[in-house]
C-alpha cells in the first residue's frame, strides 16, 4: 500500500496524486466496481486537497493521467466518488475546467 500524505501548506504533486490513484486504473478503464484500495485512494486524495490550489493542482494531474490511458471509461471516471461513497469539489474527467473549481 502506498500512503501519500501532503504536510499542511504543501504543494500536492502528480507523482502523489498518481501513487494515491493507481489502484482505480482497472475500474476506470475496465468498469465494474471499484476496489476498496481504489475507494481508500479517493478518500485519501481528499484528504491531501484541502485547498482550493491543491483541488486545481490535483485536478491538472488527473487530467494528464487520463491522457495515458485511451481506454478509460469517462462514465466510470465520473461516479468514481459516489460508488466510493463520498463527495468532492474534484470532478474526475478529462474535459474539467481546473481553473473553475472551488
Amino acid at each position: 500500500m502506498v500512503l501519500a500524505l501532503v504536510k499542511l501548506g504543501e504543494a500536492i504533486n502528480c507523482g502523489q496524486v498518481d501513487a494515491t490513484l493507481v489502484p482505480c486504473v482497472p475500474y476506470l478503464t475496465q468498469g465494474g466496481n471499484p476496489t476498496g484500495p481504489c475507494c481508500d485512494g479517493v478518500k485519501r486524495l481528499i484528504a491531501m486537497t484541502p485547498t482550493q490550489q491543491d483541488r486545481q493542482d490535483a485536478c491538472e494531474c488527473m487530467k494528464t493521467a487520463a491522457a495515458r490511458y485511451t481506454n478509460l471509461k469517462p462514465d466510470a471516471a465520473t461516479n468514481l466518488p459516489s460508488r466510493c461513497g463520498v463527495t468532492t469539489n474534484i470532478p474526475i474527467s478529462p474535459t474539467t475546467n481546473c481553473k473553475s473549481i472551488p
